[in-house]
C-alpha cells in the first residue's frame, strides 16, 4: 500500500522523507462546556494577591492602543483521496464553535491533477464555508500533460511544470476555481505549489519559476494567490518574490509550512519590509511529530508554544494543520477532539476571524507564554504555563481600559476545555494563577468601549504600470471587528476623488490616461462604517503614447477542430523604445484565448488587452517582439479587423 504523504513511512527509501528531515533537525462565542473542578484559574486565581504575582515574575501589561497583525483565522487540511473525507458530524465538531468543537475557521483542501477527483472536496468544504469557515486550495501537481522530468541532484525523475504550460497551469487552477464556486464554494485563495522545495514525490519548483510564473500567469487565477509554501519556511525561496515588484504585486499570501523550523527563524524581516498590503500565513505543520498520539500530556502542550510564537515572533495571521483527523492530529480517528486540538482550540475559539493582536510581554516568567487579541468589546489572553508548579500571574490593561468581567477555560492533564470561574478584576487589572502544566483562555470584557476605526492601511505600492492602468496594493488595516471594505482615491488639487473599491489589500485602477501623472492613497471601512485615517499617497505616471509609429502582424499557424494557435509580431517602427505597452484588438467570431506566451491576455467577450510578460516589456526603436497564443474557435476564424498600442491605432 502506498502510504500517505506527510505519514510516517518505513518502507520508502529512495529519498529522505518528512520524518527523516525532523528527526535530523532536532463575534465572540462563549463556550458553554460544562465546568470542572474550579482550578486556578478560577477560585484560586481570583484570591490570588497582587504581591505573590509581583514576586512570581513581571505583570503583563496589556496596551489596546499598540495593534500588531489582523488574525485570519486557525484550520486544519482535508484530504478525502489520502485521509477519507470527515463525515457530517465530524465537520461540525471541526467547524462549529459550540461545547465540544474546536472552532476552525479556515479549510484547507487539495487541487488534484486529475479534474475527476475535485468532486470529492465538495461537502466537506461547502459545509465548512456554511459554518462561516473560509477555503483555499493548495496543488502538489499539475495534470500530468504539463509536466516533464529531468535530473536533479540525484534524483533522475524529478518532475517540474513545463515552461510551455504555465499559462495553461494558470487555467487549471482557474478551472478549479470555477468548479468549486459552481458548487457553492467561494475559495479565499490558491497556492501555485506546495512545497516546491520538498517535492521528491511531487513537482519542483525554483525561486525564479514562481517569480515568472507569478509576473505572468497568477494574474489569469480569479481569486487570491498563495506562494510559495515552503517546506521550512525557507526565506532564499520567497526573497525573489519580495524583491520583484511585479511578481509581488500578484501576490496576494506568503505562505510557508514550520517543519522544523526553529522559533528563530520565525521572524521575517524582509517581509515585514516590502510585503505591503500581503497577508502572511503558516499553511502546514504538525508539532512536534506524528507518531505521538495527541493526546499525550504535557507533551501536547508544545502546540500551545509553537502557535505562540507562530503569532507573536513570526506575525503570522493564520495557523493550519495538516490532517485534521488524525491520531495526531487535532481530533482522533473517532471524531473526538485530542488535547492538541484541544490546545489549538484555546486560540481559535476565542480569537476569531478579524480580531488583531495586541502588544503584550511574550515570556513575563520563566516557562509562561501570554499573547493578547482584541475583538469588539473584549480582549482574549491566552497564557501557556509549561512549568511543573502552578504560578501566580497579573494582567494589566494599560491605557484606562477597565475590564467588567473575565471568564476562563483550562486545559491541563485532567481538564479539556474546562470552563472556569474567572478572577474578579481590581481597577485596570486582574490576577490569576496559571495550573501547572496548562494553557488557559481568559476572556476579557471591557467597560465603555469606544468605537475603534481601522487604523490607516499602509503606503500603496505600484505594481505593473501601463498606459492605461494602474496595480497598487498596500499593507492592511487593523481592526477589533475587521475591515470590510478599502477605497481608493485619486488625490488632486481640488481634493479627492474614489476610483476603486476592493475586499482585498490590492486593486488595478483603470481609464487612466496615457503620460499622465497621479498620486493614489487608501481609506479603511470596517462593518459599523468606521473609516480609517488616509494612507500616505504614492504618485504614478502612466506609460506615454507611443511616439512615431508602430505595426502588427497576425497569423493562424495551426488549426484543428475547435482551435488554433496564433502568432502576433508587435512592431515597433518609432523612433524611441516602447515599454510598458497595452495592445488591445477585438475577436469578432467566438475565439477565446485559454493560454498565451510572451504576453498576459484578459478577454471580455470579444475584446482582448494583452500586457507584456517581462522578456517582451521593451520594444526597441525598429524592433520587434513576438507573442503566441492558443485559442478555441468556432466554424469560422477571422482575423481582429484592427489593432490598438495603448489607446493607439497600431496598423
Amino acid at each position: 500500500m502506498t502510504p500517505e504523504p506527510h505519514d510516517p513511512t518505513t518502507d520508502r527509501t529512495a529519498a529522505p522523507r518528512r520524518r527523516t528531515v525532523l528527526a535530523a533537525l532536532g463575534a465572540l462565542p462563549v463556550l458553554a462546556a460544562t465546568t470542572g473542578a474550579t482550578g486556578a484559574a478560577g477560585a484560586a486565581g481570583a484570591a490570588a494577591t497582587t504581591a505573590s504575582a509581583a514576586a512570581a515574575g513581571t505583570a503583563v501589561l496589556i496596551d489596546p492602543s499598540v495593534r500588531r497583525q489582523s488574525i485570519r483565522g486557525f484550520g486544519g487540511m482535508n484530504h478525502p483521496l489520502w485521509a477519507g473525507d470527515l463525515t457530517a458530524e465530524q465537520r461540525e465538531t471541526a467547524f462549529g464553535n459550540g461545547p465540544g468543537q474546536l472552532g476552525f475557521s479556515m479549510l484547507r483542501i487539495h487541487v488534484d491533477e486529475d479534474r475527476a477527483n475535485w468532486s470529492r472536496e465538495v461537502a466537506t468544504a461547502k459545509r465548512a464555508a456554511e459554518l462561516g469557515a473560509i477555503v483555499f486550495a493548495s496543488p502538489w501537481n499539475p495534470p500530468a500533460a504539463m509536466v516533464e522530468t529531468f535530473v536533479r541532484s540525484s534524483q533522475s525523475n524529478a518532475r517540474r511544470l513545463r515552461y510551455d504550460m504555465y499559462g495553461a497551469y494558470a487555467q487549471h487552477l482557474e478551472d478549479f476555481r470555477v468548479f468549486m464556486a459552481d458548487n457553492g464554494v467561494e475559495l479565499y485563495a490558491v497556492s501555485v505549489q506546495n512545497e516546491p522545495d520538498y517535492a521528491q514525490d511531487w513537482t519542483w519548483w525554483t525561486s525564479d519559476e514562481i517569480v515568472r510564473f507569478l509576473r505572468e500567469n497568477a494574474g489569469a487565477i480569479g481569486t487570491r494567490v498563495i506562494a510559495p509554501e515552503s517546506f521550512q519556511y525557507v526565506k532564499s525561496l520567497s526573497d525573489p518574490v519580495l524583491n520583484d515588484p511585479v511578481a509581488l504585486a500578484n501576490l496576494d499570501v506568503l505562505g510557508a509550512h514550520l517543519y522544523g523550523t526553529p522559533f528563530a527563524n520565525f521572524p521575517y524581516p524582509l517581509f515585514q519590509q516590502k510585503g505591503q498590503g500581503k497577508e502572511l500565513w503558516m499553511t502546514e505543520v504538525y508539532y512536534p511529530n506524528s507518531s505521538d498520539s495527541a493526546d499525550l500530556w504535557p507533551q501536547a502542550l508544545g502546540v500551545g508554544e509553537h502557535m505562540h510564537h507562530a503569532l507573536v515572533d513570526g506575525g503570522f495571521q493564520a495557523y493550519v494543520w495538516w490532517y485534521i483527523r488524525r491520531g495526531y492530529g487535532p481530533m482522533r480517528e473517532d471524531g473526538r477532539i485530542s488535547k492538541r486540538g484541544a490546545v489549538m482550540a484555546h486560540f481559535a475559539k476565542f480569537v476569531r476571524p478579524g480580531h488583531v493582536r495586541l502588544d503584550a510581554p511574550a515570556n513575563p516568567q520563566s516557562g509562561v507564554w501570554t499573547s493578547a487579541y482584541r475583538g469588539g468589546s473584549a480582549v482574549t489572553v491566552v497564557a501557556v504555563n509549561q512549568g511543573t508548579a502552578a504560578v501566580s500571574q497579573q494582567f494589566t490593561l494599560a491605557g484606562g481600559t477597565a475590564p467588567a468581567g473575565v471568564s476562563a477555560w483550562v486545559t491541563d492533564a485532567t481538564r479539556t476545555l474546562a470552563a472556569q470561574a474567572g478572577p474578579a478584576p481590581s481597577g485596570g487589572s486582574f490576577t490569576a494563577v496559571l495550573p501547572a502544566q496548562s494553557v488557559t483562555t481568559f476572556v476579557v470584557s471591557l467597560v465603555a468601549v469606544e468605537p475603534m476605526p481601522p487604523t490607516a492601511p499602509g503606503t500603496p505600492v505600484a505594481g505593473e504600470v501601463t498606459a492605461t492602468s494602474a496595480a497598487l496594493s498596500w499593507a492592511p488595516s487593523t481592526d477589533d471587528v475587521g475591515v470590510v471594505r478599502y477605497d481608493v482615491v485619486r488625490v488632486d488639487g481640488s481634493g479627492e476623488s474614489v476610483v476603486a473599491s476592493t475586499t482585498t489589500g490590492r486593486v488595478t485602477v483603470t481609464g487612466l490616461a496615457a503620460g499622465t501623472a497621479y498620486a493614489f492613497a487608501v481609506y479603511a471601512f470596517d462593518a459599523p462604517g468606521n473609516r480609517s485615517p488616509r494612507s500616505a499617497t504614492v504618485a504614478v505616471t502612466t506609460a506615454a503614447a507611443p511616439a512615431g509609429g508602430c505595426g502588427v502582424d497576425y497569423r493562424v499557424t495551426n488549426s484543428w477542430g475547435g482551435g488554433f494557435q496564433g502568432e502576433i509580431v508587435l512592431r515597433n517602427t518609432g523612433t524611441a523604445a516602447l515599454s510598458g505597452w497595452t495592445l488591445s484588438f477585438a475577436f469578432t467570431a467566438g475565439q477565446v484565448i485559454g493560454q498565451m506566451w510572451g504576453g498576459t491576455a484578459t478577454q471580455s467577450g470579444g475584446a482582448v488587452s494583452v500586457v507584456p510578460a517581462d522578456y517582451t516589456r521593451t520594444v526597441p526603436a525598429g524592433g520587434s517582439v513576438t507573442l503566441g497564443f492558443i485559442a478555441t474557435q468556432g466554424a469560422a476564424n477571422p482575423a481582429p479587423a484592427a489593432f490598438a498600442l495603448i489607446g493607439a491605432a497600431c496598423g
